[in-house]
C-alpha cells in the first residue's frame, strides 16, 4: 500500500472566521504540525504467476465469420498488447499500471506523460489509428480521460486527454459497434443513462460527440464491454445485477440503437468482484470472459460464440492484490481501502484491505498519539489514499502532508470524510458542530485547502456516529451512514451536489449499539463499494460486505482482540 510521506509538505493554508462562516487563506504564520508524521509502509508490488491460459481450448468452429454478402468478419481487439493476436490483462495495483501479457514478462505500463493524478480506471481501447498498434485509456478521479497510442507490453506514448468525465460513474468500450474496425466508447452516467462515443480514427480526436443510446443501466453493478461473442463481428455487452444475474446484450450495428433485447444467460454471479471482457484469447474469433472471485482466484468463461460461455476454468490465484483490471465491469474505488487503530498507550497501528474481505497484519505507524483527536478520512489529493487528520489547540491538520488548515476547527465535535460529495472528483470534508449542524468543506483536490463551508443539515447531534468511505449504492457517488445511541442506522445516499449532498435518509439496520467501535475502511473485497467494520466489547471484528443497493450483508467474523484499541479510524 501507499505511504504518505512527512516529506511531502504541501503549502500551509489558514481559516478565518468571516460573516459566521469559516473561509480559506493564506496562513499568516508556520504552525508546525502537532505529532511526527504517521509513517506507512511503502507499497511492495508483486504481480501473481501469469494465468494458465492453456486451460482454455478453442470452441469448434472456424476462426472467422462471414457476413450476408461473404466478406470475412473478424472483431478487432482492444488490449492485445503483445501482438500475438490475442487480448491481454493490463491492472492496476497500488495506483501503478501494469501489464500481464500472454508472451511476455509482466512489466510496469510506463505512461509517457508521467501523470501526477491516479489511474482510477483503464480502459483497453484497440487500433483506433490504423498504426497496428492499440490504444489505452486511464481515466483519473477528477474525470480526466487520457490516450495513450502505440501501445505495448511496456508502455504507451501520450496523445490526448479530456476533461468532465466524472459525470459518469462507468466508461468502458464495448468494441466496434458500427462495423468499422474501429472499437468504440461507451459511457453511463449515475442515473442508468448509456451514451456512445464512436471512434474518430484520429488519436489526436479519438471520438465523436456523444449519443445517448439507453435509460435504466443503473440496474447494474457492473457492466462489461464484452466485444464479439454472437459471431457477427459487432460490439456485444454484459450486465449484472447485484443479485448475481448475468445478461447479454448483442449487438445491431447501429449507433443509435446499438443493442438486441437482452438474454439473460447466467446466475450466480455476485461471487465474482470484477468481471472482465477480454476479447479472443484461444484464436477462435469468439470474446472470453475472465472473472476475480473473493479469494482472489481468477477463471476463465471461453466464449461459445452463441451469446454463452462454456464452464469456468480456473487459471491461477493470488490475484487478489489487484485493485483494478482494465476492462473491468466494475465502478472502480479510490480514496480509502485501511484502518487506522489506537492502543491505549497511544500507539497508532496501520492494516490495509487485501481484497479479499480481509485485513494485512498490523503495522505500527506511530506513537505518542494517546488522546488525539484524530480522523482517519478519504483522499484528498490525487494519490487515492487515506489522510489522517487532527484537530489540535483549535487547528486542522493534515499529519501526512504537513498542511496546516488553519484556527477555528475547535467548534466541530466530529468531522468525516466519506470521499467526492460534490461531483468533481476531488475529497470532501464533513464537519458538525456541538449544535448538530452538520458543514461540508469542499476540498481543492491538493490536501492543501478548502472551499467556504456550506451547511447541509441540523439535527444531526441525533446521531453518535457518522461515517463514509465510498459508495453504497452502487452508482458510484458517495454516500453517508449514521448510527442513533439505539443502534438504528440510518442510510444517506449521495447526490453529488454539494449544496444537498444527500437524499433523505432511509432505515437500514437496527441493533447496531452492539459495536461500540463502528468504521467505514472503504472497499474490502475488491468490488468498488464501501464496507463496514465492527467491533464488540469482547473484541471481536466482523465485517458487513456492501451490497450496492444501500443495504449491507450479513456480518461476518474476520478477527479478535481488537478490544486493545480505544479507537478506530
Amino acid at each position: 500500500m501507499h505511504s504518505k510521506r512527512a516529506r511531502r509538505i504541501a503549502a500551509c493554508t489558514a481559516l478565518v472566521l468571516s460573516a459566521g462562516m469559516l473561509l480559506a487563506a493564506p496562513a499568516t504564520a508556520d504552525e508546525p504540525s502537532p505529532r511526527s508524521a504517521a509513517e506507512k509502509p511503502e507499497p511492495t508490488v508483486t504481480l501473481p504467476a501469469k494465468p494458465d491460459l492453456s486451460k482454455l481450448s478453442a470452441s469448434e468452429g472456424a476462426d472467422s465469420r462471414a457476413d450476408a454478402s461473404g466478406a470475412t468478419v473478424v472483431s478487432p481487439l482492444r488490449s492485445d498488447l503483445d501482438g500475438d493476436g490475442s487480448g491481454d490483462l493490463i491492472l492496476r495495483e497500488s495506483g501503478i499500471v501494469f501489464t500481464s501479457p500472454s508472451t511476455a514478462d509482466s512489466a510496469e505500463f510506463y505512461l509517457s506523460d508521467n501523470p501526477t493524478d491516479f489511474p482510477k480506471d483503464i480502459i483497453p481501447i484497440g487500433d483506433q489509428d490504423g498504426t497496428g498498434s492499440p490504444e489505452v485509456l486511464t481515466l483519473s478521479q477528477y474525470g480526466k480521460l487520457s490516450l495513450y497510442r502505440e501501445a505495448n507490453a511496456s508502455g504507451g506514448n501520450y496523445s490526448w486527454s479530456g476533461n468532465g468525465w466524472n459525470i459518469y460513474n462507468k466508461v468502458f468500450s464495448p468494441g466496434d459497434v458500427n462495423g468499422d474496425q474501429k472499437p468504440d466508447l461507451m459511457a453511463r452516467q449515475t442515473n442508468g443513462d448509456l451514451y456512445l462515443y464512436l471512434a474518430s480514427g484520429s488519436a489526436g480526436s479519438p471520438f465523436h460527440a456523444r449519443v445517448k443510446i439507453g435509460s435504466g443501466w443503473n440496474i447494474y453493478d457492473q457492466v462489461v464491454g464484452a466485444g464479439d461473442n454472437n459471431g457477427d463481428g459487432l460490439a456485444d455487452v454484459i450486465g449484472r445485477t447485484p443479485n448475481g444475474s448475468l445478461y447479454f446484450y448483442g449487438g445491431t450495428g447501429s449507433t443509435t440503437a446499438p443493442f438486441k433485447p437482452r438474454q439473460g444467460i447466467g446466475t450466480g454471479w455476485q461471487t465474482y468482484n470484477q468481471i472482465i471482457g477480454m476479447d479472443d484469447v484461444t484464436g477462435d474469433g469468439n470474446a472470453e470472459l475472465f472473472a476475480r472471485d473473493q479469494a482472489g482466484v481468477l477463471w476463465g468463461y471461453e466464449g461459445t460464440g452463441t451469446a454463452g460461455y462454456a464452464p469456468r476454468v480456473r487459471l491461477g490465484e493470488g490475484w487478489e492484490s489487484v485493485d483494478q483490471f482494465g476492462g473491468a465491469g466494475s465502478i472502480p474505488v479510490f480514496g480509502k481501502n485501511e484502518l487506522l487503530a489506537r492502543d491505549g498507550q497511544g500507539r497508532l497501528y496501520w492494516y490495509y484491505a487485501l481484497n479479499d474481505g480481509k485485513l494485512s497484519p498490523r503495522v505500527e505507524v506511530g506513537e505518542g498519539w494517546g488522546g488525539a483527536n484524530i480522523t482517519n478520512v478519504s483522499s484528498l489529493d490525487q494519490d487515492g489514499y487515506a489522510d489522517l487528520l487532527e484537530i489540535y489547540q483549535g487547528h486542522l491538520y493534515n499529519n501526512q502532508t504537513g498542511t496546516d488548515f488553519g484556527g477555528g476547527w475547535g467548534v466541530y465535535n466530529l468531522l468525516a470524510g466519506p470521499g467526492d460529495l460534490s461531483g468533481d472528483g476531488r475529497g470532501d470534508l464533513l464537519a458538525r458542530d456541538g449544535s448538530g449542524n452538520l458543514y461540508v468543506y469542499r476540498g481543492n483536490g491538493n490536501g492543501t485547502a478548502f472551499q467556504a463551508r456550506i451547511k447541509v443539515g441540523s439535527g444531526w447531534n441525533a446521531y453518535n456516529r457518522i461515517l463514509g468511505a465510498g459508495d453504497y449504492t452502487g452508482d458510484g457517488l458517495t454516500d453517508l451512514v449514521a448510527r442513533t445511541a439505539g443502534g438504528d442506522l440510518y442510510l444517506y445516499a449521495g447526490t453529488g451536489q454539494a449544496a444537498a449532498p444527500f437524499k433523505s435518509r432511509l432505515k437500514i439496520g437496527s441493533g447496531w449499539q452492539t459495536y461500540g467501535k463502528l468504521v467505514a475502511p472503504g472497499d474490502l473485497n475488491g468490488d468498488g463499494k464501501g464496507d463496514l467494520l465492527g467491533v464488540t466489547s469482547a473484541g471481536d471484528l466482523y465485517r458487513y460486505y456492501s451490497t450496492g443497493t444501500g443495504a449491507f450483508g450479513p456480518r461476518v467474523k474476520i478477527g479478535t482482540g481488537f478490544q486493545v484499541y480505544n479507537g478506530l479510524y
